[in-house]
């Protein structure tokens, strides 16, 4: 469960490190799935370091 942390969290920093200047890089409609991605990347990151500090936080 541990591994599994911290790919969510390296993964969630690598989407949200691309995805906040291609958000402002980008021409529409990309820029818009770039500031997704970023959210999702700050969304996974957080997962991560949850399961990470309390394991059983979503079970």
């Amino acid at each position: 469960m541990f591994a599994l942390s911290l790919v969510l969290i390296g993964g969630g920093l690598l989407a949200t490190a691309w995805g906040l200047p291609a958000a402002h890089r980008l021409r529409r409609p990309w820029d818009a799935a770039a500031a997704l991605a970023a959210l999702g990347g700050v969304v996974s990151a957080l997962m991560g370091v949850l399961l990470a500090v309390v394991p059983h936080f979503f079970g």
